[in-house]
């Protein structure tokens, strides 16, 4: 089965830094990665995307994040800087590829983590 590694959340004072980590296994041929972002009672929201083709970053984090990993490495990271209380939310790394889901088959489709906590104090 498809399974990530997520990491780098954490509670954090306003203005404050975080750096979210996240590899993904049991996946290949992995066209993009990325991360989205939930807030309480709010819907899922994309913050961030990588591909070979370039890098995407939601408006509401522009200038403030940066993505980048490796996508052979199936790995991503998301460089947080001037956190505000906006951002608390749990967050989930993304891929889509083709993912291992029984023996010897393989599914296109997209992927999500089992997401990590990122608290902004104010």
């Amino acid at each position: 089965q498809v399974h990530f590694m997520e990491s780098g959340g954490g509670l954090v004072q306003a203005g404050g830094s975080l750096r979210l980590s996240c590899t993904a296994g049991n996946i290949r041929n992995v066209n993009r990665m990325g991360w989205y972002r939930q807030a309480p009672q709010k819907q899922r929201e994309v913050v961030a995307m990588f591909s070979s083709g370039g890098t995407n970053v939601g408006d509401s984090v522009k200038g403030r994040f940066t993505i980048s990993g490796d996508i052979a490495k199936n790995t991503v990271y998301l460089q947080m800087n001037g956190l505000n209380p906006d951002d608390t939310a749990t967050y989930y790394c993304y891929a889509g590829g083709w993912g291992i889901v029984g023996d010897n088959t393989q599914r296109l489709d997209d992927y999500w983590g089992q997401g990590t906590q990122v608290t902004v104090s104010s």
